[in-house]
């Protein structure tokens, strides 16, 4: 799971310490701020229901609590298979030296680290997530500090986004958007800041398809997960919230059809690993100017693959 929850502050902060600014032109200092909930609405955390505007607190405390150890939690409960997914959702977006790229709700950075040894220039990835301490944890890692110029880190909202419309060539959101207060609104914001012809690129948990293996993958998240998470990291909280809150997400083909409902077309999707995971793909609809994009971004992909014009 990646911090996704959106935070209500009108403008943007950036950790302490860092790095490089945003590009020219992409960083904008009053994002839209017209998403305060109302508080009498409640949304799921997990199984539990919640006040709206407490989401975003309740997310952040839960990844504040397994920031340190987020990443050796992904790898051991994962079997390391999340590194080949995360692989497989970079050649996905298919990034260029020189394209401007969103990792939102990057957390420690894995997506915007594998796309910043690509595109090359400074600044030219931003990572945008509202959680310091999985920033923090995320830049004390060596390719953090070998990167650190050509990654951006932004402390934000990611249903109000802190960037200018039309200003990005790429986005992508690896297990984060599940923890939007409002995933709709994420998703628009995503949009918008795309330009013409940019792609979006989603991987997120789901669930597996061979009933079967969907019966043992309970066992295992519902009950043994939680068991690891409270030993190795002290929050039992956090790793009883991940099974729950993939068990509410929309499965492939809902996804599919609310990013086209945000406005993405071509939208593509797979399952991976039997549907533990599925990789999505939009596109902003374009002007005859983005023929060469549309040209790459029409490349073949996986077998099984859904697509919803």
């Amino acid at each position: 799971m990646t911090d996704c929850a959106t935070s209500r502050n009108k403008e943007p902060t950036r950790p302490a310490d860092a790095g490089p600014t945003a590009a020219p032109g992409v960083f904008v200092t009053d994002p839209a701020s017209s998403l305060e909930p109302a508080a009498s609405e409640t949304v799921s955390i997990g199984f539990q229901r919640i006040e709206k505007t407490a989401k975003a607190g309740w997310i952040r405390t839960q990844f504040d609590a397994v920031a340190d150890r987020y990443d050796f939690m992904n790898t051991l409960l994962s079997g390391g298979i999340h590194h080949l997914w995360k692989r497989t959702a970079i050649r996905w977006l298919a990034p260029k030296p020189g394209d401007r790229i969103l990792d939102l709700c990057g957390g420690t950075g894995d997506l915007a680290l594998s796309a910043a040894r690509i595109t090359g220039t400074p600044s030219s990835v931003v990572l945008c997530d509202i959680n310091r301490n999985m920033m923090n944890a995320g830049r004390r890692k060596p390719a953090g500090r070998e990167l650190r110029r050509r990654l951006s880190w932004i402390q934000g909202d990611a249903e109000a986004l802190p960037f200018a419309d039309n200003s990005l060539d790429a986005a992508m959101a690896g297990f984060g958007i599940r923890n939007l207060t409002d995933m709709d609104a994420g998703l628009a914001e995503i949009h918008r800041v795309l330009r013409p012809g940019g792609v979006f690129v989603c991987l997120e948990f789901s669930r597996p398809a061979t009933p079967v293996f969907a019966a043992l993958y309970d066992l295992y998240s519902f009950y043994l997960m939680p068991v690891l998470g409270g030993l190795i990291t002290g929050s039992r909280s956090a790793y009883t919230y991940l099974p729950e809150s993939i068990r509410l997400f929309p499965d492939p083909p809902a996804l599919a059809d609310r990013l086209h409902a945000a406005g993405f077309r071509d939208v593509d999707w797979i399952r991976l690993t039997d549907g533990i995971a599925a990789l999505h793909r939009g596109r902003k609809p374009a002007g005859a100017q983005d023929a060469a994009r549309q040209t790459a971004f029409a490349a073949p992909i996986p077998a099984r693959r859904m697509r919803r014009k």
